[in-house]
């Protein structure tokens, strides 16, 4: 009876429902915030996947992956209907919204047109947060890097040239000779997701060049198929340019400089002030890199050509060329860095950050501070604390410094969500009831989270090529039941059993 294709998807639905049920029930009438990301799935099908990130009754930080939708596409005002018809479906309220987290495309976040902006109309104290996991480092992969390092024995390969390299520099007195000095190295392929750094591709393939050159010869040459040799000659072609080798340094430059940042933000355990300072330090440093270092960057760009042998640019107007790559391409792409860098970090979201962390207990509470705690209640949220509740706060704050931040059992804690869960352990969450509301409004922002990646790698599992039918809602069940299984497999088989007769009814 229940092998039916049929009635095997409406047990699946019910399981989902209930699933989605205990989240619903979980939130309750807590503050929280929308996740969203965009994705094409294996049929270049354009998917959302929304996911609420809320504090529960414990103190316990969740992110529960709630629904996953078809697009028409991606524009703000697309997105934002169907995700408040999938927040209205289950009575989640937008005023009760208190954090955006996206993907940092540029329709998820411009000032007026996107589509935070379009929520902060409905709810101003909706605050756009992009993810500090979200890698700044956006630029597009080289197909040197693709093509070459997704194949290990292409690696081998890349070894092999590179043993006689590093020999023959060895023999001309190029290289020192030392333990571990002169290794072989392979091409470093950057992740698919934006959670791994593409500076380690980017250096690798600068310092691999060569190497790299001969094996795409090689593919070239006795390359399986037409395709894979045409392919393997229109990137060595490409890598032979002298903009090829430009842009190369271009980005290695910028992202030597955007990586300390980007390493900080991905801590465990971020330390918010300096996070913002490194934010300020990195724009002086590109902004620097504009302004007073072209000169030395075209001169080594040059240099590696030389010693590399590139293909001529073809053009006989050189101060031309060098005015094309100062100002079309040099300029731009570090242009083009400082105002993403200034659309991901704005000076309300750095303001309203900075606050957020004089709750850290981190290093004994060192960030700890009563008029900083104040001020984020009475400037960022207004409609949760009245006037005479601030007041009440500060003095609640006053005791909360004598009776928990000086108190060693609240010592050796290094997230506010260890200091959330501790509060409520120990009964202090009804004793100092403002401060832990405001906690739980800082706890929803998604400072850092991996939830929506998590959900768009397991629609791999879910919806292979081969299931690129699968319809939407069967597609949602399934990726609501294997994302949140914890919960699934609380679900009594008699209460699905039941409910399905019920409908039968």
């Amino acid at each position: 009876m229940y092998t039916s294709p049929k009635i095997q998807k409406e047990i699946f639905h019910i399981l989902a429902n209930k699933v989605r049920d205990t989240i619903r029930v979980e939130i309750g009438d807590a503050k929280f915030c929308i996740l969203v990301d965009e994705a094409q799935d294996s049929s270049i099908q354009e998917q959302m996947a929304i996911v609420i990130r809320f504090v529960d009754k414990d103190g316990f930080i969740r992110e529960r992956f709630f629904a996953v939708r078809s697009i028409e596409d991606t524009t703000a005002v697309t997105l934002k209907r169907d995700i408040s018809k999938a927040l209205a479906s289950y009575g989640l309220l937008i005023e009760n919204i208190r954090g955006q987290g996206y993907d940092g495309a540029s329709n998820m976040r411009g000032a007026w047109n996107g589509l935070q902006a379009l929520f902060r109309k409905d709810c101003p104290y909706a605050y756009y947060v992009h993810c500090f996991a979200h890698r700044l480092q956006l630029a597009l992969l080289a197909v040197i890097v693709k093509l070459v390092g997704a194949s290990p024995k292409r690696h081998s390969q890349l070894k092999s040239v590179a043993v006689l390299e590093i020999a023959t520099k060895l023999a001309n007195g190029e290289l020192e000779s030392g333990s571990g000095a002169n290794q072989p190295h392979t091409l470093k392929r950057a992740a698919d997701t934006r959670w791994s750094s593409h500076f380690g591709s980017v250096f690798s393939l600068i310092r691999m060049y060569k190497s790299a050159c001969i094996v795409l010869q090689n593919i070239m040459k006795d390359g399986k198929s037409i395709k894979i040799r045409g392919t393997a000659k229109g990137a060595y072609l490409a890598i032979r340019s002298f903009e090829f080798g430009f842009i190369l340094h271009l980005v290695k430059s910028v992202m030597e400089i955007t990586e300390v940042l980007c390493q900080s933000l991905q801590q465990k355990t971020q330390d918010i002030v300096n996070a913002m300072k490194l934010v300020k330090t990195t724009k002086v440093l590109l902004q620097e890199l504009r302004d007073k270092n072209w000169v030395t960057f075209f001169e080594s760009v040059k240099s590696f050509v030389m010693n590399m042998t590139f293909r001529s640019c073809q053009q006989k107007d050189h101060i031309t060329i060098e005015h094309h790559y100062h100002f079309d391409i040099f300029n731009a792409v570090i242009d083009f860095h400082l105002m993403e860098l200034s659309s991901r970090f704005t000076k309300e979201s750095m303001e309203l950050l900075v606050l957020c962390s004089a709750f850290s207990p981190d290093e004994s509470y060192k960030s700890f501070d009563v008029d900083s705690l104040c001020t984020l209640a009475e400037k960022f949220y207004p409609e949760d604390f009245t006037v005479q509740e601030v007041c009440v706060l500060r003095s609640q704050l006053k005791h909360y410094k004598c009776d928990v931040v000086d108190n060693p059992y609240f010592g050796n804690m290094t997230t506010v969500a260890e200091l959330c869960r501790r509060l409520v352990e120990t009964g202090k969450s009804n004793v100092y009831d403002l401060i832990e509301g405001i906690i739980l409004l800082v706890l929803t922002l998604p400072v850092s989270t991996a939830t929506t990646e998590r959900v768009f790698s397991c629609m791999n599992i879910v919806k292979p090529v081969a299931r690129n039918k699968m319809g939407d809602e069967f597609l949602g069940d399934c990726m609501v039941i294997h994302a949140e299984r914890e919960i699934a497999e609380e679900v009594k088989c008699d209460s699905i059993f039941c409910t399905k007769l019920l409908i039968q009814t």
